[in-house]
């Protein structure tokens, strides 16, 4: 029986093999043979980062100011809420107008725009008119509404999430129709447009990226289906923050939900790998010694009655030093995905994360 030959590029792999093996250096290893198979493994997308939009409780000039401070320490984006009850003060779709012409690298998010109180063709329009005048530094975070004070506030009426979830799932239809090249026309039970041409045309093509965040299964699963950014969040279907909203964030439950999102985007025939993932952090606390961190996490737990290894273990509490911070995001994209963070307001505290992660 004649051996068979081996070619120079195995022969070479097996030395290599012998080499990495002798060194210990098993990640090389382990590109190298799959590189030699033809196995490449999936992008993992480089790090963004979000800073929410200061608080108006300076001057605009100081306000303007922040907004270029948040560029100048490297966040991809500042992101504005929208809420009219519990202190919150700005309107988002003029904040991030402001926001865009104070600066010119960052990029505005609305995180995200309750589809009750807007409808989806002047969501378009201004979205639409924002990406021209920021030239093209919008992003369209949308969710079906949940917060219970505004409701009440307003007097809108709170429907049941299934009902706010199929009006938001026609009123994404709606945007990315109108925000298409041919006039758009749409028969739905909440919304109706006929031969509307949606104006002006935006500068990002086809669009600018669309993020939805939810809690449930089927916002993520509409999520999965439409949007380009995926935002897991805590499940709040009764209309305020609780300690379920805290459990709701396990390791576990993440991973759940980064599933729903994935395999509707693959029944509906979109690529999962495509999607961008976005979290927001629930505390986050970097100091150089673990002591404040750490009562920081106990803290939260005990106002929210639930243990704080289990807090701790969350996937959205960032605990540390800017090493330990840098590592469990490292863990969070790899896991689950997880690349484009909110670390909270505290901008000049979290900015050596920045530094070290961001484009990365």
């Amino acid at each position: 029986m004649t051996g068979q030959r081996t070619g120079p590029g195995m022969a070479g792999a097996l030395v290599l093999t012998l080499l990495l093996l002798a060194l210990g250096d098993w990640a090389d290893l382990l590109t190298e043979w799959a590189s030699l198979l033809g196995v490449t493994a999936p992008a993992m997308r480089p790090f963004r980062f979000i800073a929410p939009m200061p608080k108006l409780d300076q001057s605009v000039d100081r306000w303007r100011d922040a907004l270029r401070r948040i560029e100048d320490l490297g966040f991809s984006t500042v992101s504005v809420s929208d809420h009219f009850t519990q202190g919150w003060v700005m309107e988002p779709t003029v904040a991030m107008t402001s926001a865009a012409e104070a600066t010119s690298r960052l990029r505005v998010l609305s995180l995200v725009l309750g589809n009750d109180y807007r409808h989806p063709v002047m969501v378009h329009k201004a979205m639409a008119t924002l990406d021209v005048l920021s030239r093209g530094r919008v992003e369209v975070g949308l969710g079906a509404g949940w917060l219970l004070s505004d409701y009440q506030a307003a007097d809108v009426p709170y429907d049941p999430a299934g009902v706010r979830v199929d009006r938001l799932e026609e009123s994404l239809r709606v945007i990315k129709g109108l925000f298409g090249s041919a006039p758009l026309s749409f028969s739905g039970k909440h919304y109706r447009i006929t031969s509307l041409e949606g104006l002006p045309k935006p500068v990002q093509r086809p669009r600018p990226p669309l993020l939805i965040g939810g809690g449930g299964r089927r916002i993520l699963s509409l999520a999965g289906r439409h949007a380009d950014i995926i935002g897991i969040n805590p499940s709040l279907q009764n209309g305020v923050v609780s300690s379920e909203a805290i459990l709701d964030m396990t390791p576990e439950r993440v991973e759940q939900k980064v599933a729903w999102a994935k395999g509707a985007a693959e029944a509906a025939g979109r690529s999962a790998a495509g999607l961008e993932f976005q979290a927001s952090m629930l505390i986050c606390r970097v100091s150089s010694s673990t002591g404040p961190a750490r009562a920081a996490v106990s803290s939260l737990a005990a106002r929210a009655e639930v243990d704080s290894d289990v807090l701790a273990r969350s996937p959205v509490v960032l605990a540390g030093s800017v090493e330990q911070c840098v590592e469990r995001l490292l863990e969070n994209r790899e896991r689950f995905g997880i690349s484009y963070v909110n670390l909270g307001g505290n901008v000049d505290a979290v900015s050596p994360i920045v530094r070290r992660l961001a484009g990365s």
